[in-house]
């Protein structure tokens, strides 16, 4: 009787390890069930955006991080008290028709078309509200504000450093649109345009100024005649 028993726990033992091989390596894991069950099948499928699986999506980094690849100067404290000295010193890279020049940072989505299609976009976007679609300073939002014309004597005599930095960093009222327009390539676009602008607009008539006219001596006043003295009364005439 003890022998029987002593065989049956060693069956049962052998049944019980090789019941967990079985379990573990031939019947089919409840996690794979999921691939082929509809309504969990498009939690794994689904069209999802992995924002660091590739460089070319927009990222959002913090405040005054510089790519690993460089990234633009940064001349704001100077321009905001009003030094324009790096601002006057920029080099416009796309004028007279320059090629591409280098962008900071990874790829990002480009407008197609043509520089001055560029320009031509992003200054109605942003700018004509305020400046005209012509740059006269009669937008919809500057005639309320006083937005300057764009074609007056002083913008023309601007420099493409200075135009460009305003648009980087705002001036007076203006906000900045740095944050906005962040490919330098557009920023040179409007500048360009502006610059376009400017050059279809006849420039205003000079006011001639008057020539000094000869300061003309006054005429001598009279001096009034002195008063007779008045009688004495009693006193002989």
């Amino acid at each position: 009787m003890q022998r029987r028993s002593r065989l049956a726990l060693l069956a049962g033992l052998a049944l019980i390890a090789t019941g967990c091989d079985w379990y573990y390596n031939d019947v089919p894991s409840p996690d794979d069930l999921w691939h082929i069950t509809p309504w969990f099948d498009h939690m794994i499928a689904q069209k999802s955006v992995h924002p660091y699986s590739r460089a070319d999506i927009p990222r959002y980094t913090p405040e005054g991080t510089v790519p690993v690849s460089g990234g633009e100067p940064d001349w704001s404290a100077e321009f905001a008290q009003g030094k324009t000295t790096t601002a006057d010193g920029l080099k416009n890279p796309t004028a007279g028709g320059a090629g591409p020049i280098a962008r900071h940072g990874a790829a990002t989505p480009e407008i197609p078309g043509s520089l001055d299609a560029k320009g031509d976009t992003l200054f109605e976007n942003f700018c004509s509200p305020c400046h005209g679609p012509a740059g006269a300073g009669d937008g919809a939002v500057g005639r309320r504000m006083g937005a300057p014309p764009l074609l007056s004597p002083r913008a023309r005599g601007f420099s493409d450093g200075y135009l460009y930095s305003i648009i980087r960093y705002g001036r007076g009222l203006m906000p900045r649109y740095g944050d906005k327009v962040f490919d330098p390539l557009d920023r040179w676009a409007i500048v360009n345009h502006v610059r376009k602008l400017q050059a279809a607009a006849p420039q205003p008539a000079a006011v001639p100024t008057p020539a000094p006219q000869p300061i003309q001596p006054k005429p001598a006043t009279p001096k009034p005649a002195a008063p007779k003295p008045k009688p004495t009364p009693g006193a002989p005439q």
